[in-house]
């Protein structure tokens, strides 16, 4: 690495608007999300099942092979 070209790197606190606080490497003294892995669906396990089947009922409605008559 070439010598004053590259910014500092320190350590950061990471702020979720859902509270949730960590410490991590940066070029940034702070960081803030919307989301994190204590919030996030995905990995709450959270997920609105109900609403996914509601848009896979309406796309399988609407794409569906119409039977042979």
């Amino acid at each position: 690495m070439k010598p004053g070209i590259h910014p500092e790197y320190q350590q950061a606190t990471v702020k979720c608007n859902c509270g949730n606080e960590f410490v991590t490497g940066s070029t940034k003294e702070s960081i803030h999300t919307e989301i994190c892995s204590k919030c996030h669906p995905f990995y709450t396990g959270t997920q609105k099942a109900v609403a996914a089947r509601g848009r896979i009922d309406k796309f399988n409605k609407r794409y569906a092979k119409k039977s042979a008559e």
